[in-house]
């Protein structure tokens, strides 16, 4: 079991940054790849960046790829999102998400996503 909690959200205008972080609870998270996903009014959830369960690959959209760097920290447990030159359009609610299983070792449909967090908003004025 794999409880993921976010912070970090906020409203910053367009060109600028902020950083996300999740805290994850459970044993298993060191074997989890991780990731983040995202979800605007009215659009589907759709993938943001997932990170293997050594921190060593990692995997972006092509909407974010450039701007957003997505981290890991085994021994604490966490895993953070570094967004970089902001755009209104990246504004959603942001997903923390943990694999299905220690078999997954990056992930990019939410149907290979276990667990999620409960979403923190994201907001870029123009």
């Amino acid at each position: 079991q794999v409880q993921l909690v976010e912070s970090g959200g906020g409203l910053v205008q367009a060109g600028g940054s902020l950083r996300l972080s999740c805290a994850a609870s459970g044993r298993t998270f060191s074997r989890s790849a991780m990731g983040w996903f995202r979800q605007a009014p009215g659009k589907e959830r759709e993938f943001v960046t997932s990170i293997s369960r050594s921190g060593i690959s990692t995997f972006y959209s092509d909407s974010v790829k450039g701007r957003y760097t997505i981290s890991r920290d085994n021994a604490k447990n966490t895993v953070s999102l570094q967004m970089n030159s902001l755009k209104p359009e990246d504004t959603a609610v942001y997903y923390c998400a943990a694999g299905r299983s220690p078999g997954i070792a990056i992930f990019t449909s939410p149907n290979e996503v276990g667990y999620w967090g409960q979403g923190t908003q994201v907001t870029v004025s123009s």
